[in-house]
């Protein structure tokens, strides 16, 4: 494979070599957080919530933060294939309004893209809600302290004393953010979710849009959600602050396989964990973990020799067609990593790198 890596867990190594990978063998398919980056996932989702997993009849956990969220709440459609190609087009076209030289004022950001998933679930919430195989469960963060509203002065001020908690470890983080979970109300999680401070909400047709539109919500570039229906009163920020990319309790399953479409090797667990790389090595939490990330070499060939990410708002400027075509090109090109994904999926066994 030229474009596709395989990286896996000692267990799912294993399990990979003797039996290959089926669509029955997956019982958990979490999505990170990472902005455009996920834009070069598109085609490997369609392919799997499409066409792959599109006959099998067991339960799928479908895990979701940021762009993730957006993500896995579109495979849960019932026409994943047609949700999931809006979804990549609608993101790559995203345009704001702003002064010259100034970034875009975070309530207008937060209204267009309010908007945009009003239009992809609004009359559509039955569809997740009753989706007989997929239980979708969508990650936000909730602010404690100074952080429980938002505000000009709060915000800063209390972001930076989660800064300095979080050097400390994780769970300093916790005072200052928590971890929401609004998930399917008819199965819960196949894992345990006792690593971090976790409040867990009944997903439901009033919440369904407003819950992925806070686990969007970047901080300083869209305002936070308040009073999400059925959570406690507060603000919730991004999934990814406290969830960056779902480094979670996957090894305490009884049974089955993680399955990771990642745009990289390494699980960062929490936003502010970026520059601390002691933080990025693989745990014995991922024992069952496969996770499928594009090849380094392989990204090089993309437009800018990078993957999409938010920085490209800075350097294209107001120039949008530039930007349009580089993203739109990523994602046409990124076919390559879905194709090279089926062929995988045909062999009767597979070889893994371990995970890094």
């Amino acid at each position: 494979m030229k474009a596709l890596q395989v990286f896996a867990g000692p267990r799912a190594r294993l399990w990979l070599r003797e039996r290959g990978l089926r669509p029955a063998d997956v019982r958990v398919i979490p999505a990170a957080a990472g902005g455009p980056k996920g834009l070069v996932l598109n085609p490997l989702d369609r392919f799997i919530f499409g066409q792959w997993l599109a006959g099998s009849t067991h339960t799928v956990h479908l895990l979701g933060a940021s762009i993730g969220a957006w993500r896995m709440a579109s495979a849960a459609l019932a026409d994943p294939d047609a949700a999931l190609a809006r979804m990549a087009d609608d993101y790559v076209h995203q345009h704001y309004d702003h002064a010259p030289g100034r970034q875009p004022e975070a309530r207008h950001v937060s209204e267009v893209l309010g908007a945009q998933l009003h239009r992809c679930f609004d009359g559509r919430e039955a569809e997740v809600l009753g989706h007989p195989r997929f239980r979708l469960h969508l990650f936000t963060s909730a602010g404690r302290g100074l952080l429980r509203r938002e505000g000009r002065w709060r915000t800063p001020a209390g972001y930076a004393a989660a800064f300095a908690a979080n050097l400390l470890g994780r769970q300093g983080l916790g005072r200052w953010l928590e971890r929401v979970v609004v998930s399917d109300a008819r199965d819960e999680l196949p894992f345990p979710l006792t690593d971090f401070h976790t409040q867990r909400v009944a997903l439901s047709a009033s919440n369904l849009v407003p819950a992925v539109l806070a686990s969007c919500s970047i901080p300083f570039w869209l305002q936070a959600v308040h009073d999400l229906p059925g959570s406690l009163p507060g603000a919730h920020w991004d999934g990814g602050i406290t969830d960056y990319h779902l480094h979670l309790g996957y090894a305490a399953m009884t049974d089955g396989l993680v399955l990771y479409p990642h745009f990289q090797p390494r699980l960062v667990p929490g936003w502010l964990d970026k520059s601390l790389t002691r933080r990025h090595r693989a745990t014995a939490a991922l024992d069952n973990v496969v996770l499928l990330a594009p090849h380094p070499d392989w990204v090089r060939t993309l437009p800018g020799g990078k993957l999409p990410d938010r920085s490209d708002f800075k350097a294209f400027g107001d120039d949008l067609a530039s930007r349009v075509a580089a993203w739109g090109g990523a994602v046409q090109r990124s076919q390559e990593l879905a194709d090279e994904f089926a062929a995988l999926v045909q062999r009767p066994s597979i070889d893994a790198q371990p995970l890094p």
